[in-house]
């Protein structure tokens, strides 16, 4: 019976996590009917071999994702990519057991103790310090730092991992992760030169050149490239500014669609909000509003531009500015010294807002290294806590058999005494009676 009331509560603590994970506002309500084609397309049997009709799946995720099926819908459409899109098996990362990299050390540690407060701290997953959340989280960018030695671990990877997290089991997670690192390309924006996430940067600018050339040209009068407020939205997948239950929807179109779809949540937010960005009137006021009034969005406006995104078709042109960028590059390599004068006059007023930007840098991590400091001061009471806490257990463990000894005692000593004289409890009787 014990082992029954164990799985029972152990039942209970996985619909609870279940809840708490799931704990965000939907934006697509997924009807009935919808529930009923993603839960037969979820049961098909031999469903990872099958290739499904990509109408009908893009036609399911319009509609919504059912927030309980989620994770396993997206397991569906990493599946299903897979078979559309057959990744080369040179560049798959070296098949290492979750369990076998969690027992590794990474030097990558420090940097991901401290970025574990600071990731969907809000959310009550992952709000308490170093509880169940946090230390999922960790085991996840610990292995993959360890899995992927050249990426490690890159500011923007928690979020991702913890997007998946609250959608799966924690070794799914890390499966799903890999996934997104190596077969949908993310990790190109993650490595150390930072290369690719400079073009993505370019490629997004010339996104708004082409399609809305009026914001385009504001944002170039006040000299803001995309790197000033767009590279939270690319390392992050959006999911540092934006509310989850958007983000989510953004996870489902990645999966079915494939990592551009970023671009295109760019390319229709800022499309959108072009409006209300063209009222401001300096760099400063329109920074602010794109990193912290754009992301407060409505209801309808994320279903919006989830729509849009549906509906876009950009992957020709992304490869076009990609060999544009280079060509630019290799131009700026042989230009002439006027050219150069002007490159420098550019560097310096990069490098001004650089400055400014690893001022604020500075300022966060002294914020972060005193957060890292309290993390390891609370791991070490933890741990003194729990070997107290063993220690108190083995003492009442024993205490315990000592009492059941001394009642056994009692209970054989009860049985062998014979029974006296029934007490007189009416008291003493007066005299003469």
């Amino acid at each position: 019976m014990e082992k029954e009331n164990q799985k029972l509560q152990a039942s209970e603590n996985d619909l609870l996590n279940k809840r708490l994970k799931l704990d965000y506002e939907e934006i697509t309500p997924c009807l009935k009917e919808v529930t009923t084609v993603w839960e037969k397309m979820l049961s098909t049997p031999g469903r990872s071999k099958i290739k499904f009709d990509m109408e009908k799946m893009h036609s399911a995720v319009g509609q919504g994702v059912p927030r309980h099926l989620r994770g396993e819908i997206w397991k569906f459409l990493a599946e299903q990519y897979r078979l559309q899109h057959p990744f080369p098996s040179k560049q798959q990362p070296k098949d290492m057991p979750y369990k076998e990299l969690l027992k590794r050390l990474t030097s990558q540690q420090h940097a991901i103790l401290i970025d574990l407060g600071r990731t969907f701290p809000t959310h009550p997953y992952f709000s308490a310090q170093l509880g169940a959340g946090q230390l999922s989280l960790y085991n996840i960018l610990k292995a993959y730092s360890l899995l992927d030695q050249e990426v490690g671990y890159c500011q923007g990877l928690s979020f991702v991992a913890g997007i998946l997290l609250l959608h799966m089991g924690e070794e799914e997670a890390f499966t799903m992760l890999k996934f997104l690192m190596f077969e949908m390309g993310l990790r190109k924006q993650y490595r150390p030169d930072m290369i690719i996430l400079q073009i993505q940067m370019y490629q997004l600018s010339r996104l708004l050149h082409d399609y809305h050339r009026d914001l385009y040209n504001h944002l170039e009068e006040h000299e803001i490239g995309p790197s000033l407020y767009a590279a939270p939205w690319f390392l992050t997948v959006f999911a540092s500014q934006f509310p989850l239950g958007f983000v989510a929807r953004v996870f489902d179109m990645i999966f079915l669609q494939g990592s551009e779809v970023i671009f295109k949540v760019a390319l229709s937010l800022l499309g959108s909000h072009k409006p209300l960005i063209l009222q401001h009137e300096n760099l400063e006021t329109i920074v602010d509003f794109i990193k912290n009034t754009l992301p407060n969005l409505g209801l309808v406006q994320m279903e919006k531009t989830i729509s849009q995104v549906s509906e876009m078709d950009i992957a020709k042109q992304l490869q076009a500015y990609e060999v544009e960028y280079h060509v630019l590059q290799e131009e700026l390599i042989d230009s002439s010294p006027l050219s150069d004068n002007q490159r420098m006059d550019k560097l310096e007023k990069t490098n001004s807002s650089l400055r400014k930007q690893n001022l604020d840098l500075l300022e966060q991590l002294q914020v972060a290294n005193g957060r890292i400091q309290s993390l390891e001061a609370t791991v070490e009471k933890l741990l003194s806590s729990e070997s107290k806490l063993k220690q108190a257990t083995l003492a009442l463990e024993l205490e315990r058999s000592a009492l059941l000894q001394t009642v056994e005692e009692l209970r054989r000593q009860g049985t062998a005494e014979p029974h006296g004289p029934e007490p007189d409890f009416m008291g003493p009787r007066p005299a003469g009676d």
